[in-house]
């Protein structure tokens, strides 16, 4: 017998066109009256306004707090929360991509349980009040935070990104309707769409994947495989909307039971120090993290090449394995995804903390997850790889 498992998912997932019309009902069982957490952006699409009418239908108040501008910081989750303590919330939505569902996560806990957010990084000490009710309604098919216990905050102070992973963090309800994520520019469908298929591969290959997470991993890579080009071509394209959003979700619930692994450790330093969006960092490292880890997977690598290429059930697993690296560099390449160099991070300032970064990407924990743990030594190389790193679409031989 093998050993045990758990699986924790959001208690109720509303998923597909439309899904956003039930978040009136949702916010009705759960208060009376609701703190919005999201950006000048979806206030600029109408995407609060509808949330706000919405609730107004069931008879829920709201009040609501834009100031989500990046990557999610301490300081939007003190400002959220003043906010939310000061008009008597019981109840935070979040409307928007995962910096404003990483803060909303953040603010359903500091709401109850008084403590600066900071103090549960590492799994320091455990949350102990249950948050607020959390209502995620995701915006772009990436990051998959309405389907996970983990938030991740910078703490402005040290210019560290805060890894926290707890069972209280996950959502109560998650809604997941691919027309909101039809507003997204082609750079944020790319960067959302591989950070989506970084966490579906992270957790295959992890060195704590399970069958369930097995099951929603690989389902998440095929949907993603087959649609992020149409998305990302043909923005208004409904059913590779759904597709993502879907696989997207999947891939979210995946990693959040098994685990991420390298690229998650090495992208966070990327975005606490240079300002660069989570999903972009992830594409930037995860090809070379692949060329890196694969003598260590192949078996898992192998797995997938079939998602990419039917024909791939006639190779040997080293020959599969290295067309699924293959298969995700081009991806990258056809998705514009630059490297660090290209995204305008200098390399006298690069130099300067290559260090700093691999000691935060090690003590992040993620690392160790990955099926060839690196050294700190490896991880400053890989750094370097990555900077100036060529997408290659050269035909494999």
């Amino acid at each position: 017998m093998g050993e045990s498992h758990v699986v924790r998912t959001p208690q109720t997932v509303h998923y597909g066109k439309d899904a956003f019309k039930k978040i009136g009902m949702e916010a009705s069982i759960k208060g009376k009256k609701t703190l919005i957490i999201s950006n000048r952006i979806m206030e600029k699409l109408g995407y609060v306004s509808e949330c706000r009418d919405l609730l107004l239908k069931e008879r829920i108040e709201s009040v609501v707090y834009l100031g989500v501008e990046s990557e999610p910081t301490d300081i939007y989750v003190a400002e959220a929360l003043e906010l939310c303590q000061k008009e008597k919330c019981d109840v935070v939505i979040s409307v928007g991509g995962g910096s404003c569902i990483d803060t909303a996560k953040a603010v359903a806990v500091a709401a109850t349980n008084g403590i600066y957010i900071g103090e549960y990084m590492g799994g320091n000490r455990e949350i102990e009040q249950q948050p607020l009710p959390h209502i995620a309604v995701p915006t772009t098919a990436g990051t998959g935070s309405e389907a996970t216990d983990v938030t991740v905050i910078t703490d402005t102070t040290n210019d560290v990104k805060m890894m926290i992973k707890q069972p209280l963090l996950m959502p109560n309800v998650a809604i997941v309707d691919p027309v909101l994520s039809m507003s997204s520019p082609k750079s944020v469908t790319s960067a959302t769409g591989i950070d989506a298929l970084s966490h579906a591969v992270e957790a295959y290959i992890s060195k704590k994947a399970q069958p369930m997470t097995d099951m929603l991993a690989l389902s998440a890579i095929e949907k993603i495989v087959n649609n992020i080009k149409p998305a990302y071509n043909e923005g208004k394209n409904v059913d590779a909307r759904e597709a993502m959003s879907i696989g997207s979700m999947q891939a979210g619930m995946a990693f959040s039971n098994s685990s991420v692994c390298l690229v998650h450790g090495m992208s966070r330093p990327i975005g606490a120090l240079f300002h660069v969006p989570h999903g972009i960092s992830n594409a930037m490292l995860l090809p070379a993290v692949l060329d890196f880890s694969r003598d260590d997977c192949v078996n898992q690598l192998a797995d997938l090449a079939p998602l990419f290429d039917a024909e791939a059930e006639k190779l040997s697993k080293e020959e599969a394995a290295d067309l699924t690296v293959y298969e995700v560099k081009k991806l990258c390449y056809e998705l514009d995804v630059p490297n660090l160099q290209g995204w305008g991070i200098e390399k006298e300032k690069f130099e300067a903390v290559v260090s700093k970064m691999a000691e935060d990407a090690l003590a992040s924990g993620s690392p160790q997850n990955n099926p060839r743990v690196p050294t700190k030594e490896e991880v400053e190389e890989l750094y370097y790889v990555c900077f100036s790193y060529q997408f290659s679409v050269e035909k494999m031989s």
